[in-house]
């Protein structure tokens, strides 16, 4: 029997590759990032570079702290951030992922990536069809369909998606498609020495995150947090689930994210009453005329 599939622009979508045509698709697929283990090392930023060929950035000083990559981009699929901020006393830890603490500074160290929303307006956007769900769940960019139109870079909430100068395409994370699809783990994953990077089936990490959540907490890491494991959230939840030491800002990311496409079909039901409307009074208008 063929499936007719939907594509949904908000809520909870738990069968998003199905939805998306796959039929049985395989499970969800996504990563588990644990803040509170990063060392900052990059292994990840390296290991996605020389797996996937992505051009060398960084070699610039900026001055901003340890990071000279600075923000998610084409050339940086994987971005490890150095959060340096001033907190009261009374919030310092010894371990507990606040690397380097002293009294009255805070280190935060967090390694970013494209989020593989549940709803993703790149993947909405695009006019090419450059952009696809893949059976795991994820989003792909195919850089031989991009016709660098650009579409997709405002659309994303995260600012993950990103042009190169050369030609105008958009590249970002694949979640290493190539090799998932052979049951191989993502490079970053693979080479992240503290397991602060994981990857598996995304229901069996959002359980994962849930415990150690708990855990942190009972260990009076209060500020601890999730992010992007709701599916009630703005983009359907995320296939990429970090957990925090601080409020997302301090990460640089939004603190409610909302796919930028989600009001598009009521939008265009707007348009349509407004367009009847005027018919009515145009044809009203006509009607009245005198001979």
């Amino acid at each position: 029997m063929s499936r007719t599939w939907v594509t949904l622009t908000s809520g909870p979508e738990p069968t998003v590759a199905e939805d998306a045509g796959y039929g049985q698709a395989p499970a969800r697929k996504g990563f588990f990032t644990d803040t509170s283990v990063c060392i900052g090392c990059k292994a990840c930023e390296v290991a996605c570079k020389e797996w996937n060929h992505v051009p060398e950035d960084g070699l610039t000083f900026t001055g901003n702290s340890y990071d000279n990559t600075q923000a998610l981009g084409a050339d940086t699929w994987r971005h490890v951030a150095f959060v340096e901020r001033s907190v009261p006393p009374a919030l310092d830890h010894d371990g507990g992922g606040l690397v380097g603490s002293r009294e009255g500074v805070q280190w935060l160290m967090s390694s970013d990536v494209c989020k593989h929303c549940t709803h993703a307006a790149c993947l909405d956007v695009c006019p090419t069809g450059a952009l696809f769900r893949t059976e795991f769940g994820t989003v792909v960019v195919q850089q031989d369909v991009c016709n660098g139109c650009g579409y997709c870079v405002p659309a994303c909430p995260y600012g993950v998606i990103d042009q190169r100068k050369e030609d105008g395409r958009v590249f970002k994370c694949t979640l290493c498609y190539d090799r998932i699809g052979h049951d191989q783990t993502p490079a970053c994953a693979k080479a992240c020495p503290t397991e602060s990077i994981q990857y598996g089936d995304l229901d069996d990490l959002r359980l994962r995150a849930a415990e150690r959540l708990e855990t942190l907490q009972a260990q009076g890491v209060t500020d601890a947090q999730l992010y992007g494991e709701s599916p009630d959230d703005g983009v359907g939840g995320a296939g990429a689930l970090f957990l925090l030491l601080a409020e997302p800002e301090a990460y640089g990311l939004p603190p409610d994210p909302v796919v930028t496409t989600r009001d598009l079909g009521r939008m265009w039901r707007d348009v349509g009453l407004a367009a009847v409307g005027i018919a009515v009074g145009l044809a009203g208008a006509f009607a009245g005329r005198r001979p």
